[in-house]
């Protein structure tokens, strides 16, 4: 396989902190890479200077293979909050993409010269086929009013918009930083289905497991500096890594043994010591070096009290609540047990979190009531994050809700001595709050919201940010968690693993209740989806044994059509072409004909794709 990247000597720091020196990184042809670290290790700047926003210190190089483009995606894209959804998908400056947009734009203007010029650019490039794959990409993200400027978007359409852009880049190179976060769950399969099929070269961050697994062949490891590949996905990677471990702390005893008797060996005679071979000497100092090294994983660590949590929980009665003519929930009847852990699911914007905020009692709900428990303590850790101040420093923050922290025992700790837990070594504590890294502030808001000893917790993507040494210490917390849980999350493995049973939002107020892990219920839904799919007429004894010698009647009589539809289409795309370049058409008989000859083109494409499999 050919390279398409190859970086050398690429190293980053920011004053004495040093993320990673001297990496050397290639990338071939078709290769599907994870690079997987944890928080505040330099994930994001690696993946930056790799795709060329930013550089390397110390003289580092990164070589491109010629003609290569590359599409970027960060984990807050960038916007112009004045472009229209239309002008940001189709901001890339290829000759097609300038293309398309000026079609589109010429057909928006309504300006008949303007148009017969833009079709002819579209038939020179061969745009239409283009145009097609636009459309559907467009329509499987959801992204369908494109007169919307982007200051009007949230969040998670925002981040659609962007991959929209970088799926039409056509590059030979996509860098992902952390894909998934905001995005709803049927749009992470679609995305995950589209990273499988492309022949791209794809390097990404992401905490998504399933994702991971499914979409990379490689996992590229960046711990304490240095980078291991391993040839596999992620669950190759896991096995992979407990041996590495193993094996290096196996060496490493070994030369502890060997540095122990060379020690004894330096000590003896010292007055001779300058007798001694000096190349022995040379590897006890080498010995010396390897002996001293051992890898020991760092992970947050949660020990937490939780508050005694009573028999009543949370009693809803024909709870509803809408804004304007929309409804977030219609007459929800529910009552929360102790122990109960509940997943929400459902598309953005559907509700998700006015239910949160109408359960929990901060927003009253136009109808119904909800009757919360005496003894319930809410932890609510919001999508939103950490709200902090410029001028606030990590020791800041966590004061601002107590002195002390209640650990699971009974036990109180100095807040100084419960961040360390949560990787805060004290030589952070006067860190500001700015300067931390997206999955440090998220660690630091956790710290925050358990501090509190809840015994209701409320998680709204939690998994965002974090790195994946975290969600796995996250999730054993949680799986012991005697309390009442829910989740709102886009992650499907955490879903699964937590979630006993999932109450799923269809929109306008409706929500349903669906016993079982969420991989289930979308099982579930693609059965039905399945059934309600007409099923193939059998074909009669003596069809069935022409098939097994060629084409079934049914085949052949199909062929004879399209050969007619064909021809048909054809004589209509040279008329409509006739049309469109005598100048008599009126405006809006010219803008008529021009998207009639875009469906046109696109049925031709697809029923000759159809004709050449019958007749292969």
């Amino acid at each position: 396989m050919a390279s398409i990247l190859q970086a050398e000597k690429i190293s980053k720091s920011y004053g004495t902190r040093i993320l990673f020196e001297k990496l050397d990184i290639n990338i071939n042809e078709g290769e599907k890479i994870a690079l997987i670290a944890p928080n505040g290790s330099g994930k994001s700047t690696l993946l930056r200077i790799l795709a060329g926003k930013d550089s390397s210190d110390l003289g580092g190089t990164i070589r491109y293979k010629d003609g290569i483009q590359i599409a970027w995606l960060e984990q807050e894209p960038d916007y112009d909050p004045e472009k229209s959804v239309f002008e940001e998908v189709f901001s890339s400056s290829d000759e097609l993409s300038r293309t398309i947009a000026e079609y589109e734009n010429a057909i928006l203007a309504n300006d008949p010269k303007r148009l017969e010029n833009a079709i002819r650019e579209m038939d020179r490039t061969e745009g239409w086929q283009y145009e097609l794959k636009v459309k559907q990409i467009l329509t499987n993200l959801k992204i369908g009013n494109l007169d919307q400027k982007m200051s009007e978007l949230s969040g998670g359409q925002r981040k659609r918009v962007a991959i929209a852009g970088a799926m039409l880049s056509d590059a030979g190179l996509i860098v992902l930083d952390e894909p998934t976060n905001h995005l709803d769950l049927e749009i992470i399969e679609f995305l995950e289905e589209y990273l499988t099929r492309t022949s791209s070269s794809l390097l990404m961050v992401t905490h998504d497991r399933y994702f991971l697994d499914r979409v990379c062949n490689q996992i590229l490891e960046l711990d304490n500096g240095k980078l291991y590949r391993y040839q596999g996905n992620y669950s190759y990677y896991l096995q992979k890594r407990d041996e590495r471990i193993e094996n290096f702390n196996s060496e490493t005893e070994r030369a502890r043994n060997l540095f122990r008797k060379e020690l004894d060996w330096m000590r003896r005679m010292p007055q001779a010591r300058g007798t001694k071979a000096k190349y022995r000497v040379n590897a006890f100092y080498d010995i010396k070096d390897r002996a001293s090294q051992t890898i020991s994983e760092q992970s947050m660590k949660i020990d937490v009290k939780s508050a005694r949590l009573g028999t009543k929980v949370i009693n809803c009665k024909g709870v509803s609540h809408s804004y304007g003519d929309y409804k977030t929930i219609d007459s929800f009847t529910y009552n929360f047990a102790k122990g109960e852990k509940v997943g929400l699911v459902g598309s953005n914007g559907v509700g998700k979190t006015t239910f949160l905020e109408v359960i929990t009692g901060t927003l009253p709900p136009l109808a119904g009531t909800t009757d919360i428990g005496e003894t319930v303590v809410f932890g609510y850790y919001r999508q939103a994050g950490l709200e902090f101040t410029p001028d606030e420093t990590v020791i800041d923050v966590v004061r601002r809700y107590a002195e002390v922290a209640t650990l699971s025992d009974g036990t109180q700790v100095p807040v100084t001595q419960f961040l360390s837990k949560f990787l805060f070594p004290y030589s952070t504590h006067n860190t500001k709050v700015e300067k931390l890294s997206g999955g440090e502030r998220r660690r630091l808001y956790l710290v925050t919201v358990l501090m509190k000893n809840p015994n209701f917790l409320i998680l709204d993507e939690p998994t965002n940010d974090l790195d994946i040494i975290s969600l796995n210490v996250l999730e054993e917390y949680l799986a012991e968690f005697r309390g009442c849980l829910i989740i709102v999350s886009h992650d499907r493995y955490f879903l699964d693993k937590l979630a006993d049973h999932i109450f799923v939002f269809e929109g306008n107020g409706v929500i349903k209740d669906y016993v079982g892990k969420y991989s289930e219920y979308r099982e579930y839904i693609r059965e039905l989806e399945r059934e309600k799919t007409p099923r193939p007429v059998k074909e009669p004894k003596e069809e069935a044994q022409i098939a097994k010698k060629g084409l079934t009647y049914k085949e052949k009589r199909e062929l004879e059509a399209l050969e007619s539809e064909i021809e048909s289409l054809e004589k209509e795309k040279s008329d409509l072409e006739a049309a469109l370049s005598s100048g008599i058409l009126s405006p809006k008989d010219l803008t008529d004909k021009s998207v009639r000859i875009g469906e046109v083109i696109s049925l031709i494409e697809i029923k000759s794709d159809r004709w050449l499999e019958l007749n292969s």
